[in-house]
């Protein structure tokens, strides 16, 4: 089946109890059952079942699967939001004493939970660029990690992660990637030899801007090494899937951050329509990033313009389209400010994703705690405007953007 498709009739669309076409919501904090016997056996792991929606929930598992099936993995834990996502994957891997190296151009969030990190002793390096020869210069007796966002926010670069893979197996380290900007539709980082898959599905797979959440898909194929990796020494009889069950069983349950039922649900239907929202909204940003480019007094950032340094990616790697997200460079946080307040069909919100076109200056919000340095190399800069592109009429966007820059002049 093709992506649309294998959305509506693939194996998790599919198998409900009651023959329904959506999963049930299963809105409850434990289940019932009908002897001590049973319960226990569940929870030993001996019997297939529900406890307690911390632990595991139907209406979730239903969304893991589907994510799953569409990143081509082993298995998915869903988790509270993007950040918890990523906080679990890392923690599950690393202890303290342990680096991570990664790109220098990370979404502020990100950023934010690294430093926390370094309070726990798990060390971050970071990278002007993931590529073969930089990795090969930096990893070391201490790296345990490579993470990665495939396309990062908002500065556009984007990772090769065939190169990166190549160079972190060779040292026995696994790469993790962010694919929340670039989302199954356009990429599958675990064809490209990513052994993690990490989504916000609060932004594209959601759609609809109305709840949290995060994803972790395990590719299942990476041959851990336990006395390296020592915080899956206890998973070590699992063998490849050791990561996907220390995840699932200690760190998720553990630190509890588990997705609501009600939000793998609203989830879930927003996958329905993935591929035709990321259809449009690729379209659109293409559009009206070339559009924009041909205004003087801005800079655009998108990555099918020409000019692009990373536009070599787009035919290969992300099958062709350039993603929803583009920036361009104002002049001056002043006239940031005018032309974002001068839009009249387009939100002012801290999201991405939505099927709302929405904007925001990333330097006074989501940068706010970031040193200029690490600003600077995420691509954010005092006059920066980050525009996530919906699904409104092109014609419209044009209009409206080009007003607001060209009265922006005065």
């Amino acid at each position: 089946m093709r992506f649309n498709t294998k959305l509506l009739h693939g194996k998790t669309s599919q198998g409900f109890e009651s023959g329904q076409t959506l999963p049930p919501i299963s809105q409850v904090s434990a289940f019932r059952y009908e002897s001590m016997e049973d319960l226990e056996k569940v929870f030993e792991h001996k019997k297939m079942g529900y406890a307690y929606t911390r632990i595991g929930n139907p209406t979730i598992a239903a969304f893991e699967q589907r994510i799953n099936e569409l990143e081509g993995g082993v298995g998915a834990v869903c988790t509270s939001s993007g950040m918890s996502a990523i906080a679990a994957a890392i923690l599950a891997v690393c202890e303290s004493g342990d680096e991570i190296i990664t790109g220098s151009g990370l979404y502020g969030g990100t950023i934010g939970l690294f430093h926390d990190l370094e309070k726990l002793g798990i060390h971050t390096v970071y990278a002007s660029d993931l590529s073969e020869s930089t990795l090969k210069s930096l990893i070391d007796e201490k790296t345990r990690l490579v993470f990665a966002e495939l396309i990062s926010n908002p500065s556009l670069k984007v990772v090769d992660i065939a190169g990166a893979s190549k160079v972190a197996h060779e040292a026995n380290i696994p790469l993790f990637v962010d694919s929340t900007t670039a989302t199954p539709f356009i990429a599958h980082p675990l064809l490209f030899g990513a052994d993690a898959v990490i989504h916000s599905t609060s932004k594209y797979l959601n759609g609809g801007g109305n709840s949290i959440g995060g994803v972790i898909v395990d590719g299942g194929k990476f041959k851990w090494d336990f006395e390296k990796h020592t915080a899956l020494s206890d998973y070590r009889k699992y063998g490849q899937r050791a990561f996907l069950l220390r995840l699932r069983t200690d760190i998720w349950q553990n630190l509890g951050g588990c997705m609501a039922p009600v939000n793998a649900y609203l989830s879930y239907i927003g996958t329905d329509t993935l591929g035709l929202r990321m259809e449009r909204i690729c379209s659109n940003a293409d559009k009206l990033a070339h559009a924009l480019d041909k205004l003087s007094g801005i800079e655009v950032n998108y990555l099918t313009l020409p000019n692009h340094p990373y536009h070599k990616y787009v035919e290969g790697e992300l099958g062709g389209y350039g993603g929803g997200i583009l920036s361009f460079r104002a002049g001056s946080k002043e006239r940031a400010f005018a032309i974002i307040n001068s839009l009249k069909c387009v939100c002012i919100a801290s999201n991405i994703g939505d099927i709302r076109t929405l904007v925001i200056h990333p330097a006074s919000t989501l940068y706010v705690q970031a040193s200029r340095e690490e600003m600077e190399a995420a691509g954010v800069h005092e006059d920066t405007v980050r525009v996530s592109v919906g699904i409104e009429d092109i014609e419209d966007l044009i209009e409206d953007f080009t007003q607001a820059i060209e009265s922006s002049r005065k």
